[in-house]
């Protein structure tokens, strides 16, 4: 028997058939993931449904209004601040879990192999240590990608559906708590597993979730989780909760309350009003202090001191006080910082433009695959990323002298040796010595003679946290050689982890690769140029700024963010500025990582600046000349024939008499919701239809949830039978008239 070559021909044992290739439109493409060629732009998709932010002004909500009193109102401007001082509580304990258990995984891990390294150095057995290292990582990397086979919307940070969200799109199972659950134990496999991601990006998902959820009292996807409550239901609500939520994950992630307000309303402000910005603050501190008080009682015993305000720190910056001519930063250095801006933008658009790449490859030739394969894409991923690390940190490193603070302080216990006799010291003080024990604890002297340490194992072979601390705050100094290779090693794996199937944050990635680079840039200047004032850790500071701006082209809150986790105003000017330059520089080649996975994923999200082609452009130019519409009553026939030949969900209702549309419009009743006829009966939906419209009268701005999700209530047999014996009566009447 003959096969079918391409699908022009299909030939058999006794005939041939020959018929034209199914050809499909652009927007039919990107919903299947697919695309013609590969430099085709991928244009939004129809598919997504538009959250409803304005208040429907009918007939139900005017009923609604009418029974309100001052009484009532304020009662529910006090459940709302009850609310969200919740939701910023429950932000900062699910940071405290992801921390506490990375923490736990991260020094077993490196516990273990680092004594076998210690031991095999001698021996000779170092490939052992290697396995032990695979081990661990590619467990944990491995239950991380299963979780998000459980639910796929829990991959990458989270921040590009949330900024959807907050700016009016629905994208399908965002804020659902199975997507909680699979976020926050997939970031804490993935982090502990070694990969170059970060927990601090799925924090603002889960604060968004924790925000979007624990205002309903009820959850889809356990339906026993179900209360009478009968506030904020609307999508307008739990917009506001949303952004409540993701403030609070960026205040608990950094430690920056007011850099968390200021990301909700840069990323989401198109939809935002004056009275929700002290709440969003106001959840902002919340978490931010519930992270800080049980992070300060559990790591050093001292309940109610407040040192750690983040999952985040940086630590103080300052000069040594043997060194006379050091200053933090003087203004002949804001000419260094502005040249680190614009290298920065560059290295950020030529990030987004290699992670673009990695992303169509992966859409063509990895999702269409079966699952397995994206778990294994994973595994991959980790298997390259521990052998680079484990061979550059026993081959590649110098070993480097020792600073005298560094030689007293080396002691793994010395951090809780500290704790228990620092407890009258000043806040700021205290956070400097608990920065410079935690720095001084994290070298890595593999290989290495007394009094030097291996340069690039203590940035490798600790957690990023600890090598961003040891770039800002170290006091030796490191082989630009080390430098160079790190920040190329580290840019490569980071563009190339970003994006495969594990929950994966890139604030942290970006500030450690950035302040390798601008720790190389001290080290050049120092060294051949002699400029003997430059405090390199000021200028890792910038490399680090200039990066992450680079590849996130976030301004107002990355801003506030940086300042509020350096806990030094002083830097304002210079990150600011670095910022403005590395934004600038990098929107000039493309756009930001995350406004490119946007485009990717096809959600129709409007820009807040338009293209100047498209002022010149009319509303005849762009509306569809062939509408496809509906009458107020029209066959279940018709409309089942109208959803299956059309990609969108919404359709205008015409009446050929004003007076039958002013009575059918009364009680603002929509045709279709985001049905989906392959996953439920007509009937299913034509009872779910009917209770919708009756309790729409029961909350103000009702939101109208989808018809057919994936679990669907079951129906009451006779009720289906009661609707089936309407339809026949109907048709009957209509036969014989």
């Amino acid at each position: 028997m003959a096969g079918c070559r391409g699908s022009l021909c299909c030939c058999c044992r006794w005939c041939c058939c020959c018929g034209e290739r199914e050809t499909r439109t652009p927007e039919e493409l990107t919903i299947l993931g697919e695309t013609q060629e590969e430099e085709d732009e991928i244009l939004p998709r129809k598919d997504y449904e538009s959250l409803d932010y304005d208040r429907c002004i009918n007939d139900p909500y005017l009923e609604v209004l009418e029974t309100m009193d001052n009484k009532k109102g304020r009662r529910y401007e006090a459940v709302k601040w009850m609310m969200v001082f919740a939701i910023g509580v429950c932000t900062g304990l699910v940071g405290l879990f992801v921390d506490f258990f990375v923490r736990l995984f991260t020094q077993l891990k490196f516990g273990v192999v680092q004594a076998s390294v210690e031991e095999c150095s001698q021996k000779g057995c170092l490939a052992l240590s290697l396995l032990e290292l695979l081990g661990f990582n590619l467990t944990f990397v491995f239950f991380a990608s299963l979780l998000v086979l459980i639910e796929p919307v829990a991959a990458g940070s989270g921040i590009p559906e949330i900024k959807c969200y907050l700016n009016g799109v629905k994208v399908p199972g965002i804020v659902r708590l199975r997507t909680l659950l699979c976020k926050v134990f997939g970031v804490l496999f993935s982090v502990a597993g070694g990969l170059f991601v970060g927990k601090e990006g799925p924090m603002i998902h889960s604060g968004a979730v924790v925000g979007a959820g624990l205002p309903q009292f009820q959850s889809l996807s356990l339906r026993k989780i179900q209360f009478n409550f009968p506030y904020f239901r609307s999508d307008r609500d739990k917009r506001d909760f949303v952004s409540a939520g993701a403030a609070a994950g960026v205040a608990a992630a950094f430690g920056a309350p007011i850099g968390g307000t200021l990301f909700s309303l840069e990323e989401g402000s198109s939809f935002w009003n004056q009275g929700l910005t002290w709440k969003v603050l106001f959840c902002s501190m919340s978490a931010t202090f519930t992270l800080n008080f049980f992070r300060s009682g559990i790591q050093f015993g001292s309940w109610g001191s407040f040192q750690l305000p983040g999952l985040l720190n940086f630590g103080e910056f300052k000069c040594s006080d043997s060194d006379k001519k050091c200053h933090l930063w003087t203004a002949m250095d804001l000419g260094f910082f502005v040249v680190m801006g614009v290298v920065g933008g560059l290295l950020g658009a030529t990030f987004n433009c290699l992670n673009k790449r990695l992303a169509k490859y992966r859409m063509r030739n990895v999702h269409p695959k079966p699952k397995l394969v994206r778990v294994l894409e994973s595994l991959l991923v980790s298997l390259v990323t521990t052998v680079v690390v484990f061979v550059a940190s026993m081959v590649l490193g110098e070993c480097r002298q020792m600073s005298s603070a560094s030689q007293v302080g080396n002691d793994s216990f010395a951090l809780q040796e500290y704790v228990t006799f620092s407890s009258t010291f000043p806040r700021k003080s205290r956070l400097s010595e608990v920065t410079s024990d935690e720095v001084n604890s994290s070298i890595k002297t593999f290989f290495c003679p007394n009094e030097t340490y291996n340069d690039m194992a203590t940035l490798f072979f600790n957690s990023q946290e600890s090598g961003i601390l040891q770039l800002f705050h170290q006091d030796s100094t490191f082989s630009p050689i080390t430098l160079a290779l790190f920040f190329v090693l580290y840019f490569v794996l980071a563009c190339w982890t970003y994006g495969i199937s594990v929950p994966s944050g890139l604030f942290v990635p970006s500030l450690l690769c950035g302040a390798a680079f601008g720790r190389l840039v001290a080290n050049v200047l120092k060294s051949y140029i002699g400029l003997g004032h430059i405090y390199s850790g000021t200028f890792a500071l910038i490399g680090a700024a200039a990066f992450l701006g680079g590849v996130v082209r976030m301004s107002i809150s990355l801003t506030v963010i940086l300042i509020e986790s350096t806990s030094e105003i002083t830097y304002g000017l210079p990150i600011m500025v670095t910022l403005m330059v590395a934004k600038w520089t990098g929107d000039f080649f493309n756009k930001g990582i995350y406004d490119i996975h946007v485009g990717l994923r096809g959600v129709p999200l409007l820009e807040w600046e338009t293209e100047v082609e498209m002022d010149k452009l009319r509303a005849s130019d762009i509306m569809e000349p062939n509408l496809t519409y509906v009458y107020p009553h029209t066959r279940i026939q018709s409309l089942v024939s109208i959803l299956r030949t059309t990609v969108h969900h919404a359709f205008p209702v015409v009446t050929e008499n004003r007076g039958n549309e002013k009575e059918f419009m009364k009680g603002n009743q929509l045709i279709s919701n985001n049905i989906k006829y392959k996953k439920c009966s007509i009937l299913t939906r034509a009872g779910e239809q009917r209770r919708r419209s009756q309790s729409m009268k029961s909350y103000p701005s009702s939101e109208l949830r989808n018809v057919c999700d994936e679990h669907v209530t079951s129906e009451d047999p006779g009720e289906k039978e009661d609707l089936l014996q309407q339809m026949l009566e109907r048709r009957q009447r209509l036969v014989s008239v």
